[in-house]
């Protein structure tokens, strides 16, 4: 019950911001800056939480599989369960807070040259179509494959990788973390191709994440076909562009 209030809360808070951002007057909410250098603390500290909440919300669910194994991997050791599950978390939601600095970090940067609007959707079609090139292309690497495989067999990862205690749980957290950020990152800039704030646009994101963890099959042939499909997305937008 834990996770899923976790997960619940995570997407009430998005589900809370974004009927803010529709409902709200413009005048009454912050608006990023055009300046990079006028940035304040607190607006830094908003988008920053805004983005952890993000990749709790859609990274978590995507992790179930791997969080059952663990759980009943510790039940299998009479081990303290739901303890060792929940520093196993916190490591493993620790990598994805670290990338949340990151995705802050192009958010500034890509207000100060006018690339996202005040409302954080995308108005340049070149970084959107470059985006949905460097996803695709990912797809097909052995880095996107290796860590995928990781994700799809949790218990290997376990039996190898175990460790006692919760500062064992925290590293084998905060390892699975750094594998699925290994297999994810890339498909994560997604968001600012559809609109940071797009709700369709993280539920797109996390169904995608969970087909390729848990859809049963080789992983090499669903990794590339999902690339196919973002390279045809980004090939549509080319031409769109080209045309226009």
């Amino acid at each position: 019950m834990g996770i899923f209030a976790l997960v619940c809360a995570a997407w009430g808070y998005l589900f809370y911001h974004a009927w803010q951002m529709s409902h709200i007057p413009m005048t009454e909410m912050w608006m990023p800056p055009s300046s990079l250098s006028l940035w304040p603390v607190t607006g830094f500290i908003w988008v920053y939480s805004m983005w952890a909440v993000m990749m709790a919300a859609m990274m978590l669910p995507t992790a179930l599989p791997m969080i059952g194994a663990f759980s009943r991997y510790a039940i299998s050791q009479q081990l303290s369960t739901d303890s060792l599950t929940r520093w196993f978390i916190s490591g493993y939601l620790t990598v994805w807070f670290g990338f949340s600095l990151v995705l802050t970090g192009l958010q500034w940067l890509f207000h100060g040259m006018a690339w996202l609007s005040p409302m954080m959707e995308n108005r340049h079609p070149f970084l959107a179509a470059a985006i949905l090139i460097a996803v695709g292309l990912y797809q097909f690497s052995p880095i996107k494959n290796a860590c995928l495989q990781h994700c799809r067999t949790p218990f290997g990862f376990l039996i190898n990788e175990w460790r006692p205690g919760q500062s064992g749980a925290v590293q084998m957290g905060i390892k699975h973390g750094i594998n699925c950020l290994g297999c994810c990152w890339v498909q994560m800039l997604l968001m600012f191709v559809v609109g940071v704030m797009n709700l369709w646009g993280m539920i797109f994101i996390t169904l995608l994440v969970i087909v390729e963890k848990w859809l049963p099959g080789k992983t090499k042939i669903i990794s590339r076909t999902i690339g196919i499909f973002f390279l045809a997305w980004a090939s549509f937008l080319w031409v769109n562009l080209i045309f226009s």
